[in-house]
């Protein structure tokens, strides 16, 4: 099924929308880095963010029931799809431009695909998938650069920290799938940011003491972008648009995502990014294409 047979005029716009939002918090996160620990800056980022969606959760009255079944799962989550993903990135990106995380955090679907295809009997890895998968990890390896893989730096070592915080972010969706579906997904991204904020709280304490609210209004603006819109109002946006458009067309939304942040990151902090980038995250999205073809094909 097409496309843009799929999607509405109404929810194309949230598609693009949030695919917008995704890329700008790249350049917002490395704004608050100017200034903000790494450790705070995580801690920043789900403890807004999991207020908002728990205001949202009480405005709606959406139900809760939950079990010592959901919490566990909760915090599984939290470390696999925040606490983990966000600190390596957040890390990788003192020593990697902008627009280059972001190209990286696209193999996010590569990786999900392959654990899919292992842990759940529906997710088979299709001759389609495969070639798609083979172009994701050709494109991811040409984007960094084959010296990268064979040296030590801080810049190698923190794309390695990106490439890493996919992974985690690809377990985080199988964890969700087998332990969080019969719950409102509001209610499972509030519990997920709940548990990552315990996690995050006596760390950021031991290793960067109390937060400070004495920041240039730049870096307030960036905190408040990356956690209340890029991640309390995302969330929320992404479930909109999945129940619209489904899983296959929102992995989509990985090819919006890099050029926004390459722009932001080349206009605003002039990054330039080398050739190898741009080549490796085109025949990454080709290989995104595929496995979105493959998905809708189910």
């Amino acid at each position: 099924m097409a496309l843009q047979k799929t999607l509405t005029a109404k929810t194309w716009m949230e598609f693009v929308l949030l695919g917008v939002i995704w890329g700008a918090s790249f350049l917002s996160i490395r704004v608050a880095l100017d200034v903000v620990p790494v450790v705070t800056s995580v801690f920043h980022r789900v403890f807004w963010a999991s207020l908002v969606l728990w205001i949202v959760i009480w405005l709606r009255r959406v139900p809760l029931h939950l079990s010592a079944r959901h919490w566990l799962a909760f915090l599984v989550m939290g470390l696999l799809n925040n606490v983990l993903p966000f600190s390596l990135m957040a890390w990788g990106q003192l020593y990697v431009e902008t627009g280059l995380t972001s190209i990286l955090n696209a193999a996010t679907a590569i990786f999900g695909v392959l654990l899919a295809a292992v842990f759940f009997k529906d997710e088979r890895l299709t001759p389609l998938r495969l070639l798609g998968v083979t172009l994701g990890f050709l494109g991811v390896s040409i984007a960094i650069g084959i010296q990268n893989f064979t040296s030590l730096n801080p810049a190698s070592l923190a794309q390695l920290a990106i490439l890493a915080g996919t992974v985690s972010y690809a377990c985080a969706a199988v964890w969700a799938r087998k332990h969080l579906t019969d719950l409102p997904p509001q209610v499972a991204a509030a519990g997920m940011l709940t548990s990552a904020t315990l996690m995050m709280a006596p760390i950021t304490l031991a290793v960067d003491g109390v937060p400070t609210f004495a920041l240039p209004w730049q870096a307030l603006l960036a905190i408040g972008y990356y956690s209340i819109i890029a991640t309390a109002g995302a969330y929320l946006l992404y479930y909109r648009v999945l129940a619209k458009a489904g899983s296959g067309n929102l992995m989509l939304v990985t090819l919006i995502i890099p050029p926004v942040a390459i722009v932001l990151g080349a206009t605003l902090r002039d990054e330039a990014l080398s050739p190898n980038a741009y080549l490796g995250f085109a025949i990454l999205a080709l290989g995104l294409i595929l496995l979105s073809r493959a998905n809708r094909q189910d």
